[in-house]
């Protein structure tokens, strides 16, 4: 499909608004972008969770351009280290939702939770369970995530999101500097678990990152200020940014970058935010979109 403008068009360019828009620089040399960023499910990977398989091949291209590629996602780092570990030397990751950001083994910033909170989240996970809920808490640590549930249904959601986590009898207890709780509802998140966590809205986040997960951490604490945070540091301006997203979570970090993309199958809220739509994550989307702005071999006709 061509990129268009996302159905609420920034005020830069109202002339656009409601007509397709192909961002092909036609009139000049490929955009001058140092940094992109994409989150993982729902976007970068296809809806059986799979890389593409030009990954490896655009990575290599944006290193020797001198653009990093940052993946920002729920996911906790130990996952994104081992899915990218044919490239991730000198790679910036922004894992737990922009609570821990990491590069080569070296934490470059986090904000966990103060103590007492999770104990908090987990106490009201314990009461939907009481009260029928099918409900489970991923306590996520910055050395693993912690979980109490042991049954193999829960736990198969678990591993795609945290390969590094334990089974422990109190998720309360542990010692570990806990960056995030991450619930995880089999049935509909915005039914049930997310409304009992109205209580820590106030001075928490709780987001919304699937049709069956919500996530609550620090205020503080979103993937748009992990990427701000690595642009100030970098010296990269939001000109030289691009971003990817699909969901509830990615809403800050698309405010980062005036290259920003929702997904064709994007949220509404994500649509509606960006300044452009990108193919969707089954459609090689992200590839396709970097490989035709930055004018990368196989991207015009796109990969």
């Amino acid at each position: 499909m061509p990129f268009s403008r996302a159905t609420s068009p920034p005020p830069t360019a109202p002339e656009d608004a409601g007509r397709p828009a192909d961002i092909r620089l036609d009139r000049g040399s490929p955009a001058d972008i140092r940094l992109i960023v994409t989150d993982m499910d729902g976007t970068l990977l296809d809806d059986a969770k799979r890389m593409p398989p030009q990954l490896w091949t655009v990575l290599d291209l944006l290193r020797e351009r001198g653009v990093l590629f940052s993946p920002a996602s729920g996911r906790q780092y130990a996952t994104l280290a081992r899915e990218f570990a044919r490239a991730r030397d000198g790679m910036v990751f922004i894992a737990e939702n922009g609570t821990y950001v990491v590069r080569d083994g070296v934490e470059l910033s986090s904000d966990p939770l103060t103590p007492g909170v999770a104990t908090r989240i987990v106490r009201t996970v314990r009461e939907l369970v009481a009260s029928g809920a099918d409900v489970g808490a991923v306590v996520c640590g910055k050395r693993s995530a912690y979980v109490e549930r042991a049954d193999e249904p829960f736990l198969a959601e678990v591993r795609k999101y945290y390969v590094q986590h334990r089974v422990v009898e109190d998720v309360t207890a542990v010692d570990d500097d806990i960056l995030k709780v991450a619930l995880f509802d089999f049935g509909a998140v915005e039914r049930t678990t997310a409304p009992a966590l109205a209580p820590f809205a106030g001075t928490h986040q709780v987001v919304i990152s699937g049709a069956h997960w919500v996530d609550v951490m620090n205020r503080t604490a979103d993937k748009g200020a992990a990427v701000r945070r690595l642009q100030r540091e970098l010296g990269i301006t939001p000109a030289q940014t691009m971003v990817f997203g699909d969901y509830l979570n990615d809403l800050e970090m698309l405010d980062t970058a005036d290259w920003s993309f929702a997904m064709a199958n994007a949220h509404p809220d994500i649509l509606a935010r960006a300044r452009h739509v990108a193919p969707s994550n089954n459609d090689n989307g992200v590839l396709r979109t970097i490989s035709r702005v930055l004018g990368l071999p196989g991207g015009n006709p796109p990969l």
